[in-house]
C-alpha cells in the first residue's frame, strides 16, 4: 500500500511573513521522497502593533472594527502576503498575484458585509478568516512549491473534502458527508507529489463555509487522516519548532526530558491541560472513528528529532510521568449530582467540546454536588446561562489553574501524590483540589489562578518527579 504523509505546518512553522517557509520547502522535498503528501497550512504571521500576530487574530480585530462602525481594512493581511510572493518565481507569481488579489477580494467582501449589518458572526466571520488566512496560505504555497520544481496542486474551496454540521463557528466534522466529497481530492493526491489545503475550514453540505474553534488546523489533518487511511498506509506529522519534551520549555528552563512517544491517550491529556502538542479534539476524533495510525510531532529545525504517537505504545520507554504541565483560566461548576446528568447528555448530544473533568462530588445541607471542572473558563462564561438552566442551586467559581502531571503507567512512582502536593505547598501555593486515580493516567491539582502561581508550581513538581524513584 502507498504511504501517505498528512504535514500539517502551523504559523509559527511558517514565520513572520513567510520567513521560514524555505525551511518547510526543504521538509516538504525530504517528505515526498517516501510517500504521497497532503499539506495542510494555518493562516502565516506578521507584526502588528509592534507585537507578533497570526493574520487570524488581525482578521477577528477587523470583524470587531466592523461591528463598531469602523471601516475595517485588509492592509496588513495584504502587506504580508506582498512579502511572502516574493518567494514565487517569475514564471508562476502573475498567477499567484491574482489568486492573492481573489481571494483577498472575498474576504474584503466578508468584512464589509459585517460592517453594513453590524454583526461579525456566522458565516460572515467564517469567510472573512478562511479566505485571508488557510486557504489562501494554502493557494500560496501551491505556488511557492512549483516555484521548487515540485509537482503539485491545492484543494479549491468549491471541491472541499470537509463537510462539518452547522454549528458555523465551531463546527464538527461529519465523515460520511465528507467521504462523498473525496473524488476531487482523492485525483489531486493520485496525480501529484504533494497537494496543499488549508486548516481549521469546513463548509455544510449547503456550501456554507465553517470554522472549527482555534487550534483546528489539528483536526484537518486528523479528519484527513480518517478519511484516507483505508486508501493510503497513513501517517500524521505535525511540523513545530520542537518535538515533545518534559515540561513547556517557556517555563521550564533546565532538567527537560525528550519525549520519545506518547500514547493518544497521554497526548489527549497532554493537550487538554496545556501542553500545546496538538489539539485534543484531533485525537478524540481519531479514536471515535476508530482509527488507528502514527502520529508524529517532529522537530521542524532538527527533523530528527521525533515523539511519535500511537494508540497503544509497544513498550514504555522512559520515565512513566511523561508530562508536567498547567492550565490556567479554568473554572468548576458546581451542580446537584440529581441534575448532573442531563448536563453531561446535553454537553455530548451538542457536541459542546469545551474539555472537563468530574471531580469527586460533596455534600453540603443533606444535599450532594458534583464538581465538573472546566478547562476553558471564556467557554464558561459564554455559556453561563446554559450551564446555570439545569439547576437553580448551580454555581461557578472562576480563576481557577491546574497542574497535571501525566503518565499512562504512573502507578510505577513510588509516592507521586504526597511528593508533588508537598512541592506545591513548600512553594508556598494553597491547594484546592486533588485529583489522583490510577485508571486516569493523570493526577491533576488545582490552585488559584493568580499571579505567577501555575508557572511555579510546574517548575516545583518537575523537579520533584526528576528525584522520585519508579518500579
Amino acid at each position: 500500500m502507498t504511504n501517505l504523509t498528512i504535514a500539517k505546518f502551523g504559523g509559527s512553522a511558517i514565520g513572520l511573513d513567510g520567513e521560514s517557509i524555505p525551511q518547510i520547502v526543504n521538509r516538504i522535498n525530504n517528505l515526498k521522497i517516501n510517500s504521497k503528501l497532503i499539506s495542510v497550512f494555518s493562516a502565516p504571521l506578521t507584526i502588528h502593533g509592534g507585537k507578533k500576530r497570526s493574520l487570524t487574530d488581525i482578521i477577528l480585530e477587523q470583524g470587531k472594527n466592523a461591528e463598531n462602525g469602523i471601516k475595517p481594512t485588509l492592509e496588513t493581511v495584504k502587506s504580508s502576503y506582498q512579502k511572502i510572493i516574493q518567494l514565487v518565481n517569475e514564471e508562476n507569481k502573475e498567477n499567484c498575484q491574482k489568486v492573492i488579489d481573489t481571494h483577498l477580494k472575498k474576504a474584503q467582501k466578508a468584512l464589509d458585509d459585517a460592517f453594513e449589518n453590524k454583526e461579525f458572526i456566522d458565516e460572515t466571520r467564517s469567510r472573512a478568516l478562511a479566505f485571508s488566512g488557510e486557504i489562501l496560505m494554502s493557494h500560496v504555497m501551491n505556488h511557492i512549491l512549483r516555484s521548487n520544481q515540485i509537482k503539485t496542486d491545492a484543494v479549491e474551496f468549491d471541491d472541499w473534502p470537509i463537510i462539518t454540521d452547522n454549528n458555523i463557528e465551531s463546527t464538527n466534522f461529519l465523515k460520511s458527508e465528507s467521504v462523498e466529497q473525496m473524488e476531487k481530492i482523492e485525483n489531486l493526491v493520485e496525480n501529484n507529489e504533494v497537494v496543499t489545503i488549508g486548516g481549521f475550514i469546513g463548509k455544510t453540505i449547503d456550501n456554507i463555509t465553517t470554522t472549527y474553534e482555534r487550534g483546528g488546523s489539528d483536526r484537518t489533518a486528523a479528519d484527513l487522516g480518517i478519511l484516507f487511511h483505508k486508501k493510503y498506509e497513513t501517517s500524521i506529522d505535525f511540523e513545530k519548532d520542537s518535538a515533545v519534551v518534559s515540561a513547556d520549555p517557556k517555563i521550564v528552563d533546565s532538567g527537560l526530558r525528550e519525549v520519545i512517544q506518547l500514547s493518544y491517550n497521554e497526548a489527549r491529556l497532554a493537550g487538554m491541560f496545556g501542553m500545546k502538542i496538538l489539539d485534543p479534539i484531533a485525537i478524540k476524533e481519531i479514536v471515535e472513528h476508530g482509527v488507528d495510525m502514527p502520529i508524529k510531532i517532529t522537530n521542524i529545525k532538527n527533523p530528527e528529532k521525533v515523539t511519535t504517537i500511537k494508540r497503544i505504545l509497544d513498550e514504555q520507554k522512559g520515565h512513566p510521568i511523561k508530562i508536567v504541565t498547567g492550565k490556567e483560566n479554568c473554572a468548576i461548576f458546581r451542580i446537584e449530582t440529581n441534575s448532573i446528568q442531563k448536563l453531561l447528555t446535553s454537553l455530548e448530544k451538542d457536541k459542546r467540546y469545551s474539555e472537563f473533568i468530574i471531580l469527586s462530588p460533596f455534600t453540603k445541607d443533606g444535599v450532594e454536588f458534583s464538581r465538573i471542572l472546566f478547562l476553558d473558563g471564556d467557554y464558561v462564561r459564554r455559556n453561563e446561562k446554559y450551564l446555570l438552566g439545569f439547576d437553580s442551586l448551580a454555581t461557578i467559581t472562576y480563576d481557577r489553574g491546574v497542574i497535571t502531571l501525566i503518565g499512562d503507567e504512573m502507578w510505577r512512582v513510588q509516592q507521586v501524590a504526597s511528593r508533588t502536593s508537598a512541592k506545591i505547598g513548600e512553594s508556598g501555593l494553597n491547594i484546592l483540589n486533588m485529583d489522583a486515580q490510577e485508571e486516569t493516567s493523570r493526577i491533576i491539582i488545582v490552585v488559584e489562578d493568580a499571579e505567577e502561581n501555575i508557572r511555579k508550581a510546574i517548575v516545583a513538581v518537575h523537579e520533584e518527579i526528576s528525584k522520585i524513584n519508579f518500579i
